[in-house]
């Protein structure tokens, strides 16, 4: 222990909240700040230390509110400042955490800085976004996440023109290069700590350098877009000086959503002698499912567990010594995990869930836990093209249109890849739009919400998904070693069962996670278990165990403590 220092946001729990999904409390149909104030004892029940919070900035909502016209007024469709305040008050009341959305790659083209970036080549605001003048000729190739032709760059015929935009037309990208616009950012940053939050979550942050002489994209990158975007000659300068100017001052937290950044890059951010974050979400794992490049298409055939494993064994190894890691399988930009990891189906569904929270909560590194997966919410799996709120499915759905390709298969991926599979309205109870708004919501609700899929009929089910997530969480805040402890693979070419152990000082614990839909016996020899204590399983039948050998149902964790 001496030479692994304690931190509150390696010890906590992080629940994140979409706003616009979580809770309406004015009828419009869309989630506000006094929703989630109205909800606060519920997510204080839960257990969880850290809240995040997707962006709640004044926003046009172009991209859900990640273009961002105002980063220190609020969206009108959240609240007022003074709600906020209250919201902040009430979670430092209890005792939870704030860690905010940053998104400073990118602006909306409403902020002022753009309005005024674009009236002229002159405008004292024009530095603050990358702009090609028209006649140097076509800008060199850059690919947008958002953009219907996938091109990133806009020409704008006011000043003959383009600009950049890594994801929508309406998100053009800061110039990071000028000091002045780090410095508009570093003041932003500082308006929030001031008023008591606690952290942030750094949208796309490896993305805020650029090489401003624009070249051509480099044949080493062979044609991955991303790997270049991740890769910018002053990164690591600028979150060094961002976290010596303004991040070193608070006791606060960093996490940075890092596309892009490959196993031997990690510790270039997250290293505490080059001070620049705390943590940041890899995304290996959110690739494993899809096809190669094609991020949005899954994968014809299944991914394997041996697969699943070592992406998290590497990335344990990674922070082994040094660093700390992140632990999620889901978030707003992403699938409901059950229905992505493990298996939705009603027979096997409270299992998948309940093993899910088992494996981040038994797992070295902050674990982050989003909005419903502690009910077990599911994949909406829509239809229609006209269900889909998302600029991403929509943009890509009007490209195959226009390619006259066929949109059969596009809908059918849609269902296991879209981002609005995860951003359905939670679900509190049995009564019209599951208890999320009276009105008609922003976005349909998934109708499995009556089918026990909800808050109120769980918290009244000692043996429901949310009541074994309260006592997962509460078993890792009880057991130092689940947080801190050297993690170990066991029967790392098992397809079935995913074994590892956790060891640290004079405790040591064995974590058996089935993720098969059978009933499944393995063999654990590395070590005598006949003194192995039962601290929480997810099945009502306990695992027959015979000295070393362990017969798990479908889906069933099981945590022991060995003694």
């Amino acid at each position: 222990m001496a030479a692994m220092k304690r931190q509150w946001w390696k010890e906590g729990v992080v629940y994140q909240i979409y706003p616009r999904s979580f809770q309406d409390t004015t009828g419009n149909g869309i989630g506000d700040l006094n929703g989630i104030t109205k909800r606060l004892d519920y997510i204080k029940s839960l257990g969880v230390d850290i809240i995040w919070l997707c962006p709640i900035y004044q926003s046009p909502n172009d991209d859900n509110g990640y273009d961002i016209s105002d980063y220190k007024s609020i969206m009108a469709e959240f609240g007022t400042m003074t709600e906020f305040d209250a919201l902040l008050s009430g979670m430092k009341s209890r005792g939870l955490k704030l860690v905010m959305d940053l998104v400073a790659n990118h602006t909306s083209d409403e902020h002022f800085w753009f309005q005024e970036s674009r009236k002229s080549r002159d405008n004292k605001y024009r530095d603050y976004y990358h702009w090609w003048p028209a006649e140097k000729g076509t800008p060199p190739k850059r690919w947008s996440y958002f953009d219907v032709d996938g091109n990133a760059w806009k020409y704008d015929k006011l000043t003959d023109a383009y600009y950049l935009h890594y994801f929508s037309v309406k998100q053009p990208d800061l110039k990071w290069e000028n000091p002045k616009v780090r410095e508009e950012i570093y003041d932003a940053i500082r308006f929030w700590f001031d008023k008591g939050v606690d952290g942030f979550r750094m949208d796309v942050i490896p993305f805020i350098s650029k090489d401003i002489e624009y070249p051509e994209l480099p044949k080493k990158y062979k044609g991955n877009f991303v790997s270049y975007y991740s890769e910018g000659p002053r990164l690591h300068e600028f979150l060094h000086e961002m976290n010596q100017q303004v991040l070193s001052k608070y006791d606060i937290m960093t996490v940075g959503e890092a596309p892009g950044i490959t196993l031997d890059k990690a510790l270039d951010f997250v290293n505490e002698d080059r001070q620049e974050l705390n943590m940041f979400f890899h995304f290996d794992l959110m690739s494993l499912d899809r096809d190669g490049d094609e991020v949005f298409w899954m994968r014809q055939d299944k991914w394997r567990l041996t697969e699943f494993k070592k992406i998290h064994s590497d990335w344990d190894k990674a922070f082994a010594e040094k660093g700390w890691g992140s632990m999620y399988l889901s978030n707003h930009d992403f699938p409901r995990s059950v229905s992505r990891w493990a298996n939705d189906s009603p027979e096997h569904w409270h299992n998948s869930a309940t093993m899910l929270h088992t494996f981040l909560l038994t797992m070295k590194g902050t674990p982050y836990f989003y909005f419903g997966d502690e009910i077990g919410m599911t994949n909406a799996r829509f239809n229609s093209i006209e269900d889909y709120k998302d600029i991403n499915t929509i943009n890509r759905y009007e490209l195959l249109k226009q390619n006259n390709i066929s949109l059969v298969d596009f809908l059918e991926n849609e269902k296991e890849a879209a981002r609005d599979n995860a951003r359905t309205p939670m679900q509190w109870d049995n009564s019209k739009n599951a208890g999320f708004t009276a009105e008609d919501p922003w976005i349909k609700v998934n109708t499995n919400f009556a089918s026990g899929i909800n808050v109120e009929t769980q918290e009244n089910d000692s043996a429901s998904v949310l009541s074994y997530f309260k006592k997962m969480v509460q078993v890792r805040k009880s057991h130092l070693g689940l947080v801190y402890g050297k993690y170990d693979l066991l029967l790392a070419n098992n397809e079935e069962i995913y074994a590892y152990t956790r060891t640290f000082e004079s405790e040591k614990y064995l974590i058996l996670l089935s993720f098969s839909e059978k009933e499944t016996t393995v063999e654990v020899n590395e070590i005598s278990y006949n003194k192995a204590l039962l601290l929480i399983s997810n099945d009502k039948v306990k695992a027959e165990q015979s000295n070393t050998r362990f017969k798990l149902k479908p889906y069933q964790a099981l945590v022991y403590e060995l003694t």
